[in-house]
């Protein structure tokens, strides 16, 4: 079970593909805030409710000075492929090792349908611009979750 982060933990660096095969790292957002959220699978039902929610509401977000990158165990040509079918405008990147994903305490045992299982945590880390753990929340449902933070965030 990988640890969760916590406020003012140091955000783990990552550099994964995107959508594109394209390299994203955290890095790249330094001075930045950045939402990084976990989801378990491009082309799901609450997946693609979440992705859309970020994307409806990117430019609120932007507007309030955050970058938005979602992340799945997904490799490139599905994130595409999803991207294309939901016409998303989040940064999506895959991370089929699934280190990143451990490394913030989104990957790990979880209840699904009353059974314990190995798998995705949906979660959502904020990071702030000199990459610190703003907020860290676990366990998050995928409808309500963007408008929740939004409030969380007082934008």
């Amino acid at each position: 079970m990988s640890e969760r982060l916590t406020p003012g933990d140091t955000a783990p660096a990552f550099t994964l593909p995107d959508a594109d095969g394209n390299e994203v790292s955290l890095a790249d957002h330094k001075g930045r805030k950045v939402i990084v959220y976990f989801y378990p699978a491009a082309l799901t039902p609450g997946c693609t409710k979440q992705a859309c929610d970020f994307t409806d509401n990117l430019d609120v977000l932007a507007s309030a000075g955050y970058d938005v990158i979602g992340v799945s165990p997904d490799k490139p040509e599905k994130l595409a492929k999803f991207r294309e079918q939901e016409n998303l405008k989040v940064t999506l990147v895959g991370d089929p090792s699934k280190e990143t994903l451990e490394a913030y305490g989104a990957f790990g045992e979880k209840k699904l349908y009353g059974k314990t299982v190995t798998g995705v945590i949906r979660s959502t880390v904020v990071v702030d611009e000199s990459g610190k753990v703003e907020h860290a929340f676990y366990n998050v449902k995928a409808t309500g979750h963007v408008a929740k933070i939004i409030k969380d965030l007082g934008i």
